[in-house]
């Protein structure tokens, strides 16, 4: 009998928080601009410096860990966390680890096998470190982004799929967004994650030897690495060989992770007390301000659009699995009452034109009342489905209203029964056979035939008012 493996999976989550200046100076935060040049002595970790706490950071990251479901501990304290690399100017992080800011907490998201709550150890404040650009032939540095607030969002070992890793982090991504502590832009390094994963014999009590990854830039790429490395270190189980703790690096180009460096623990690092950041307790007044600010959640909006809308819960899972999306959809109904209506156009043909021009829909060409005013024009019979796709597609690119789109093109239907009439005429004229099939009980023929008119009139004429002409003529 084949032995069956199974495999466990813990990710490390790094989010950037939305201040303006960093964790403990006054430098601002803003991506993009010239290198070294949001840069201090405090951050550069120059000799009689201190740090100081910036104080929305601290309040976004109770935010979060209450949403997460977490304990805010009483009492915190930061820790130098030691490592020497280029991009880390001090050759020390200053994080957490013995007294963090929050620990068991929970997140819960959609599996093949239902929901599933996926504990959360721990979510704690550090500082970023800086930006190593390789060169060809040298490595370049840049600290504008050392000293960036990070909040490090560590799972518990529960997650069992590269595909579970991979639902869990949407949803982190989601719930971030509702809050609004982080643009989560991962091309920008907003948010970032590392995974351990583990494999090990079915039957076994025990966990697996883990292998931590890194590098990956992408939620798509975290499911790639965890899914090679799942299947090497299987491979290697089945020929018997020693799996070793150690970090390897996921190559995108080459589609396979690489060994970095072997086995490394928490003592490795060295921590001790941060000496110029006393530990102090957090306020009970802060902590509750902080629950009272917390927005309607993914899963409480999933639940009222179901309730409030009659939304299937397909509907509404993927239409708050997007904030902006959701936005979107709420503002559409207060000019347009028919929420199913609007759920499939905004998940079908918005979403297609949101795709094909990559870009997010806080920058449609299109508002609310646009799109409002599109589907009356349907439910009016002045343009058809078709027509109103065209013109959605040309107010996106445009910006133009599309009741000003249907008028300058002449797009309206064809609703004058002498025009319809005249053409229906001429189409059963060039259609004898098509019109004889009816006659006999071919009804599919009659199909044909309104395809024709519809075709001759370019889409406008309205499809009811052709049918019931046509159907008159055939009898």
């Amino acid at each position: 009998m084949a032995t069956v493996y199974k495999t466990t999976i813990g990710l490390e989550a790094h989010v950037q928080l939305a201040t303006i200046t960093k964790l403990f100076c006054g430098c601002k935060t803003q991506f993009g601009q010239a290198p070294n040049s949001q840069v201090c002595p405090v951050c550069l970790g120059l000799p009689g410096t201190l740090p100081v706490l910036n104080e929305r950071a601290f309040d976004l990251a109770i935010k979060t860990a209450l949403a997460l479901n977490c304990n805010i501990e009483k009492l915190i304290k930061f820790e130098r966390k030691n490592y020497f690399y280029p991009d880390l100017p001090k050759a020390y992080q200053i994080s957490q680890y013995s007294l963090p800011l929050s620990s068991n907490g929970f997140l819960e998201i959609e599996t093949e096998n239902g929901v599933h709550k996926i504990g959360i150890t721990r979510a704690h404040l550090e500082e970023d470190a800086g930006k190593l650009i390789h060169k060809q032939d040298c490595s370049l540095v840049d600290y504008n982004r050392g000293g960036t607030p990070l909040l490090e969002i560590v799972s518990e070992p529960q997650l069992h799929s590269p595909q579970e890793a991979y639902n869990y982090l949407v949803a982190l991504k989601t719930l971030l967004e509702y809050l609004e502590v982080s643009d989560c832009n991962m091309e920008e390094g907003s948010l970032r994650c590392d995974a351990n994963i583990s494999v090990s014999r079915s039957d076994s009590a025990k966990l697996g030897v883990k292998v931590e990854l890194k590098n990956m830039n992408s939620f798509k790429g975290v499911r790639s690495a965890l899914s090679f490395e799942e299947g090497r270190i299987t491979e290697l189980l089945k020929k018997g060989k020693t799996i070793t703790q150690e970090t390897r690096l996921w190559n995108v180009e080459q589609n396979k992770t690489l060994l970095m460096r072997a086995k490394e623990e928490s003592h490795d690092y060295r921590y001790f007390p941060e000496p110029d950041l006393v530990p102090f307790a957090v306020e009970k007044e802060r902590v509750k301000r902080m629950k009272d600010s917390l927005p309607e959640l993914p899963a409480q909006r999933k639940k009222r659009l179901m309730t409030d809308y009659k939304l299937s819960e397909y509907d509404s899972s993927v239409l708050t699995s997007n904030k902006k999306m959701a936005d979107y959809l709420e503002e559409c109904l207060k000019f347009y009452k028919n929420p199913k209506v609007l759920a499939n156009w905004i998940m079908g043909n918005i979403s297609s034109e949101l795709n094909k021009r990559k870009i997010d829909i806080s920058a449609l060409g299109l508002k609310p009342a646009g799109l409002a005013s599109l589907l009356k024009m349907i439910d009016q019979g002045e343009i058809s489905g078709k027509i109103a796709k065209d013109v959605l597609a040309q107010a996106i690119e445009t910006g133009f209203p599309p009741e000003k789109i249907v008028k300058s093109k002449g797009l309206a239907q064809i609703k004058d029964t002498d025009t319809l009439e005249k053409i229906i005429k001429e189409v059963i004229s060039k259609n004898e056979k098509s019109v004889s099939d009816y006659k006999s009980g071919k009804s599919n023929a009659a199909m044909f035939l309104v395809g024709q008119v519809m075709k001759q009139t370019k889409g406008k004429a309205n499809p009811q008012l052709v049918n019931k002409l046509l159907k008159r003529y055939l009898a």
